[in-house]
Parts: C-alpha cells; sequence; structure tokens
C-alpha cells in the first residue's frame, strides 16, 4: 500500500544490513511517521504486547521474524523453544500468532542448527509474502460484495468499518480495507464510515490515516454513532476483521464489534467478516466459551494522547482519578449475526459448513482429529 505515494509493507528486513527487523511504531500514529529497527526477540515481543504493531496477521509476523532474529544470536534448541514461548505469550487472543510460532518451529525443529537462522528469515519471509496474497485476494472477494451494490443503487456505497484492518494490521493491502482499497482503485464512488473505537481510538488514529494517505473518501465517527446510521440507510455494508474465528464462525474482534453486529442485524445491514485462513482457529467451536479475551491496563482507558493546540504531543486523563477501569480488548460475535465471511479462498457463510466447503482439507483434519 501507499503513503502519500510511496509503496510500503508494515514489516521488512532492512536493507541495509540485511538482517534487522523494521516496523512502524504504531502508538505514534497519527502524529509522527516512526520507523522502528528490532534486533533481537525482546524487541520483537515489546514491540508486539505494547501495541507498536498490532493486527492478528501482522504480529504472527512479526513474531516469526522475532524468532529468525532470536535464532541469528543463538540457534540451540533450548534457546529456540525458550524465545518461541516468550514471542507465543505476547497476546492471547489473536490466534495467527500461536500459529506463526507453530509453523516456524515446525520446520526449525527438522532444520540442523547450523542451518536454522537462515531458515528462519526464509520462512519468516514466506509467512509474511503469504498474508500479502491472501489480504489481496480478500480483498478480490470483497471488492464484488461492493461492485454489485454500486451496481444495484447507482449511488456513492457507504461502508462502516470498526477499529483498523488495513495494511497496518497486516503485511499489506489489510482484510477489511482490502476491498476498500481496491474498489476505490477501481474508480467506484465510495465512502467510508470510520468509527474509533475506544480505548485506543485505532479507528481514528490508524484507519483514518491509512484512507487519507491512499485518497480514500472517509469520515470518523464515535463508536456509538453506527447503529444511528444504519438506522438512517447512511450505511450499505458493514466490513470488519477479527482476531479469530472459530470453526463453527463464532468472530472474536475488538471490542465493540458485537455491538455492531447487533445494530446491522437490526436494521438489515449486511455485516461481514474478512480473514485469511491463518485467522482460523480449527481447535475451537464456541467463541464465548473458548476464546480468550484479553484485558489490558486501565491507564489506555483513563488517559488519551493527542496533539494539543501548541503542537504537542500530550497524554492526558480522561476520568476521576479514584475511579477504577476495566478494559477487555475483544468481544466475541456469534455466528448468527454474521452475514458471512470473506477469506482468501472465497466467501462463505459463517457456519462450520460454510468454512468446510472452503477449508475441506483442514475440516476433515479436524473431523479425524474429534473421532
Amino acid at each position: 500500500m501507499k503513503i502519500d505515494g510511496t509503496p510500503y509493507r508494515s514489516v521488512w528486513v532492512d536493507q541495509q544490513d540485511g538482517w534487522s527487523v523494521r516496523i512502524f511504531d504504531q502508538t505514534r500514529l497519527p502524529w509522527s511517521l516512526d520507523i522502528l529497527r528490532l534486533t533481537d526477540p525482546r524487541e520483537a515481543a515489546h514491540a508486539i504486547r505494547s501495541m507498536q504493531v498490532r493486527g492478528a496477521p501482522l504480529i504472527g509476523a512479526v513474531a516469526a521474524y522475532g524468532l529468525a532474529l532470536a535464532l541469528r544470536a543463538d540457534a540451540s534448541t533450548a534457546a529456540m523453544e525458550r524465545d518461541a514461548a516468550m514471542l507465543a505469550g505476547t497476546r492471547p487472543t489473536a490466534v495467527n500468532l500461536r500459529w506463526a510460532i507453530e509453523r516456524m518451529l515446525a520446520r526449525l525443529r527438522a532444520t540442523p542448527e547450523a542451518g536454522r537462522a537462515r531458515a528462519a528469515y526464509d520462512e519468516a519471509a514466506a509467512i509474511a509474502d503469504e498474508d500479502v496474497a491472501q489480504c489481496a485476494a480478500i480483498g478480490r472477494h470483497g471488492l464484488e460484495l461492493i461492485q454489485q451494490i454500486a451496481g444495484r443503487t447507482g449511488r456513492r456505497v457507504n461502508l462502516l468499518t470498526h477499529c483498523n484492518a488495513g495494511w497496518l494490521a497486516t503485511v499489506d493491502w489489510g482484510t477489511a480495507l482490502a476491498p476498500i482499497y481496491m474498489a476505490h482503485d477501481q474508480g467506484i464512488d465510495l465512502h467510508g464510515w470510520v468509527d474509533g473505537p475506544r480505548p485506543r481510538d485505532q479507528g481514528a488514529f490508524l484507519t483514518a490515516w491509512e484512507l487519507g494517505r491512499h485518497g480514500v473518501k472517509h469520515t470518523v465517527i464515535a463508536d456509538n454513532a453506527g447503529g444511528h446510521l444504519m438506522q438512517h440507510g447512511q450505511v450499505d455494508l458493514v466490513i470488519v476483521g477479527t482476531d479469530r474465528v472459530t470453526r463453527t464462525g463464532d468472530v472474536a474482534n475488538k471490542i465493540g464489534t458485537y455491538l455492531k453486529a447487533l445494530a446491522a442485524h437490526d436494521n438489515n445491514v449486511p455485516f461481514w467478516v474478512a480473514l485469511p485462513a491463518s485467522t482460523i482457529d480449527w481447535d475451537v467451536s464456541d467463541g464465548l466459551a473458548e476464546i480468550p479475551i484479553e484485558e489490558r491496563a486501565g491507564a489506555e482507558l483513563s488517559t488519551i494522547t493527542g496533539r494539543a493546540m501548541d503542537g504537542s504531543i500530550a497524554t492526558v486523563r480522561v476520568m476521576p482519578s479514584d475511579s477504577p477501569a476495566a478494559n477487555p480488548a475483544f468481544d466475541v460475535t456469534p455466528a448468527r449475526l454474521v452475514t458471512g465471511l470473506i477469506t482468501d479462498r472465497g466467501r462463505c457463510k459463517a457456519t462450520a459448513e460454510g468454512l468446510a466447503s472452503l477449508f475441506p482439507e483442514r475440516a476433515a483434519a479436524q473431523h479425524a482429529t474429534l473421532a
């Protein structure tokens, strides 16, 4: 994707030294575009935990590169297993993180110690490249939905998205935003409603920045304005991303997604969820009971960072100092509220049968395991 005409990915190996890893510090956006250099697995873990990088596909790719950085320093099996466990434990809800580490270990355990570092970089690069291809495919499959609405209505298409599921949340293109970028690039008249959400305002801070840099028309709204817009016919389609989807179609995503799904259901607005194959957790069937929900620090809710009128960047408290804050980072949207899933293999119903139709090999393997 592009920032003011210049193409970027959200993670890449430094071209100068050939081994360190570069990322954008997303905690600094939109105030400044800071590129960080990661040189060891602890820095990669900190980047994930502190949300300098976030988004399920991206944290998987950064964790993979983090393990490559670890093996560059110590390729022994003991160190590899230790650092892999450390990276895998940085955030609990997004399944791509565990998936990426398990994929890395599957290759590296079978690789002689002398060749592990090179193999790790190769596998991490493959994970990143595959994510780009998968997100591009998601974009094409989601684009068809936007084309259908544009052809049927003959007017501007209004889409609503939640949080940030653009290229900053993946290696490139994004999940929920990929169809929007492709529709924009095709010249379709569209407009994006960008809601927060609090506490980190990732829609206002990140999605709005992304869309603006790429030239996509958009308007930032408060978290809770989406239902009002749907009631008044100003939303044609809702597309969100996800951090984990069960094999039965339940969806875990940024807190507040469930409320958007309820509003969409009540107003007959299609509610689609975009995801790569790596976000499907085939071991989980009941999202409410089985998906761990990350509880983050209350300070994310009690404070907010922004640009002061004098141009400085300031963090201010927005609630009484003696009031406690609870900060669940995700919620689960039951499959019954999801119109469908947009995957890299196509679109399907948010059901076990729908997912099995696109991923028969995984469904068969899961059936054999349960049997």
